[in-house]
């Protein structure tokens, strides 16, 4: 660990500093995502069908494929973000205190993509009001999908009321080196502030922590989103009990990778060696690695179970699976990663902190191929397949993967703008590492006196 000592200033240097490579960066990620936003122009005038989306029928192909499958993705990484940062919290897990509100942020930044797919996959925006809200009453009792839409608000609401309670503190303290143009914001945000309060809210935050810890496995990637395909007997690629603990297992190994890259691009770009140290890193791939090792657990579950004497439409379902590069891709990177952290766990020189970012890319590509296929193939091996003369086919558009790029580039956005506003490290990580700092130094003074 670093012997020197953070301050409040290195909190605020991402406030305070704007690099031109802040504005080159900004301006790349809003060239990328205009250029999805013109995809998507382009699907508005001419419908559904400028993608390879098609009705089930005569027609061939999918009525689901990228848009859902990045939608799952995005979510898994938005529920798997704020599980890391309550679970810091619950846990007293002290050494990631400095990158848990990054968690907190991906969580809101992804929860903000997923819900965007899901006005893109509508086909017109005003649906949305039309066919939901306005439906809602009657929708809410028997559509999954809005069940759907309905924990992923409450996630929402949960998340942004967990991090503007941490926020209030560290605003108040903080306020005479903010900037003074988003000083609306911070009265907002601290309206009846005093610092009595204090106490009570470390208590309502660990008590939010708690719900949040105890709903992700039964409302959220570990309940309604995989019982919208795990309770689907027609559709063998689907179906089963294991769909809810293989997506909550994706959405752990999707959030800690996303937080290894965020931790890795603000170290770097702020110097903050000695606020996130390399024990974050390691610990957060060996982490990464455990979950690799359930999802690949989970995953050979699914492929014994369909290859080993299984019924005929579950065989053919597995079968089409194994059969598809993708899905060897998706695995291959997998367990070249969970290979990575188990050398690190026997031998810690193995690991850097760029093999650590390696690691995070390969399982983010893996887990969104393994979604999308997850999505896609299942919907083409049907159990009831009466349109076996036009073999179904599914090759996902231009439009559909720029909106991988897009939501990306819109997640960046998102936290170039929010790291100009608001501190990413909470100042109570930094006050604990300056205690511990202090008492390393207080230590060291010790040892050199009774030397002496």
């Amino acid at each position: 660990m670093s012997t020197e000592r953070p301050t409040r200033e290195d909190i605020l240097r991402p406030i305070q500093d704007t690099s031109r490579g802040y504005y080159v960066l900004f301006a790349v990620a809003g060239l990328v995502f205009g250029v999805f936003l013109l995809g998507w122009m382009y699907q508005l005038s001419r419908g559904l069908i400028v993608t390879g989306l098609s009705d089930w029928g005569s027609g061939g192909g999918v009525p689901w494929g990228v848009y859902i499958g990045a939608f799952i993705w995005w979510v898994g990484i938005a529920h798997g973000g704020i599980i890391l940062s309550a679970a810091v919290r619950l846990l007293g897990m002290e050494r990631y205190m400095p990158v848990a509100r990054l968690a907190e942020l991906l969580t809101i930044a992804g929860l903000s993509a997923a819900g965007f797919y899901i006005i893109v996959h509508l086909g017109r925006p005003d649906r949305m009001v039309r066919s939901i809200v306005g439906h809602f009453h009657i929708t809410v009792h028997s559509s999954p999908l809005v069940w759907d839409v309905t924990v992923i608000t409450l996630y929402l609401i949960l998340t942004t009321t967990y991090l503007a309670l941490t926020l209030r503190y560290d605003i108040t303290r903080l306020r005479d080196d903010l900037p003074s143009h988003f000083e609306p914001i911070y009265k907002v945000m601290t309206i009846g502030y005093t610092e009595s309060e204090d106490r009570m809210v470390q208590r309502m935050v660990w008590w939010l922590a708690l719900a949040i810890i105890i709903l992700a496995p039964l409302l959220l990637h570990g309940g309604v989103i995989p019982w919208l395909f795990a309770l689907i007997p027609s559709m063998p690629g689907w179906f089963g009990a294991i769909q809810g603990p293989q997506f909550l297992t994706i959405a752990l190994t999707s959030a800690i990778s996303g937080v290894i890259l965020l931790s890795y691009g603000f170290r770097y770009v702020y110097d903050w060696d000695h606020i996130i140290g390399d024990d974050v890193f390691r610990g957060l791939t060996l982490w990464l690695g455990f979950f690799c090792l359930l999802f690949l657990w989970l995953q050979l579950q699914q492929n014994i179970s369909g290859t080993f004497l299984p019924p005929v439409d579950q065989a053919a379902a597995v079968g089409a699976k194994l059969s598809t590069p993708i899905y060897i891709l998706a695995m291959t990177l997998v367990t070249l990663v969970l290979i990575y952290t188990f050398a690190q766990a026997v031998r810690p020189a193995v690991f850097t902190k760029k093999r650590s970012v390696v690691a995070a890319i390969a399982v983010l590509a893996a887990t969104l191929m393994e979604k999308v296929l997850f999505v896609a193939d299942g919907l083409l091996h049907p159990t009831f397949d009466i349109y076996e003369a036009v073999p179904g086919s599914y090759v996902p558009s231009l439009i559909e993967l720029a909106s991988i790029t897009g939501t990306i580039a819109m997640v960046t956005m998102f936290f170039l703008v929010v790291a100009k506003v608001f501190p990413v490290v909470e100042l109570h990580a930094i006050e604990h590492l300056q205690n511990e700092t202090d008492d390393e130094s207080d230590d060291g003074g010790e040892m050199a006196e009774v030397r002496a």
